[in-house]
């Protein structure tokens, strides 16, 4: 049973890039904002796609643009529920599910009183966005390695945010109400068939690194841990400490 297959890659607008790295760039902003979502022809902000193009804007004006636009507005906010749009608005942005509850109240807050526009700005104006992504990098998912300051929980949540590029986030229903309100880890995929565990913390999970300096294509040279839920966040960050890459996390049955 993976919870997920390949660590994400960045994709940067840097200078000098030629049509075919703007093209890149582009694609990949409209897949990470929209969640996978297939872009027709007659969908594409073409004149936002210029403004990059010309260097009008940078990358992160383009996620901007595309976040405050009528598309993402009627697919993320008009036909979600308000945590739906909160937690879809953290994983598009800022590549991460919500910390907690406080950070949903928060943003429940600002858009309250504040507007729409506001809520978007926080996250694309945010000092993490910055730190993240800076201005020409497209937002990708972070959840698959560790970050410093975040909890255990937060990284597990991430993967019940990521099922992969064969799902899309057009579903109106948030995923992780309940486990923020209580302050729990969220459930990374269905339990496995006669396992006796009742939540994450129970399980076990087996962890597929490729080594240092070592191309994934080459399977005898990757290694494979097994660890308890408290242990995963330790040996995650032991495993980017020693240059390795994780290429799955998988529930052990």
């Amino acid at each position: 049973m993976a919870l997920w297959v390949t660590e994400a890659e960045p994709t940067e607008l840097r200078a000098g890039a030629t049509e075919e790295d703007v093209q890149e760039v582009i694609r990949a902003a409209y897949k990470q904002v929209l969640g996978n979502i297939h872009v027709l022809d007659n969908q594409r902000l073409v004149s936002a796609e210029a403004m990059v193009r010309s260097g009008e804007i940078s990358v992160r004006g383009f996620v901007s643009m595309i976040a405050k636009s009528d598309w993402y507005k009627s697919l993320f906010f008009e036909s979600a529920s308000q945590y739906r749009f909160i937690e879809l608005n953290c994983k598009h942005f800022l590549g991460r599910a919500p910390l907690d509850q406080a950070e949903i109240s928060q943003h429940v807050k600002i858009y309250n009183e504040l507007g729409y526009d506001a809520e978007i700005d926080s996250y694309i104006d945010s000092d993490e966005y910055q730190a993240a992504y800076g201005e020409n990098t497209v937002p990708y998912p972070r959840s698959t390695s560790s970050q410093t300051g975040f909890k255990n929980s937060s990284y597990v949540r991430g993967f019940t945010l990521l099922r992969g590029d064969a799902t899309s986030d057009r579903s109106g229903k948030a995923k992780l109400i309940s486990v923020t309100a209580g302050n729990g880890a969220g459930t990374v995929t269905a339990p496995a068939a006669g396992s006796g565990a009742a939540d994450n913390t129970g399980k076990r999970y087996r962890i597929a690194i490729a080594k240092a300096g070592v191309t994934p294509i080459y399977k005898q040279s990757n290694l494979v841990y097994e660890v308890s839920y408290a242990q995963m966040s330790q040996k995650i960050q032991n495993i980017h400490k020693t240059g390795g890459k994780i290429l799955s996390i998988t529930e052990v049955a």
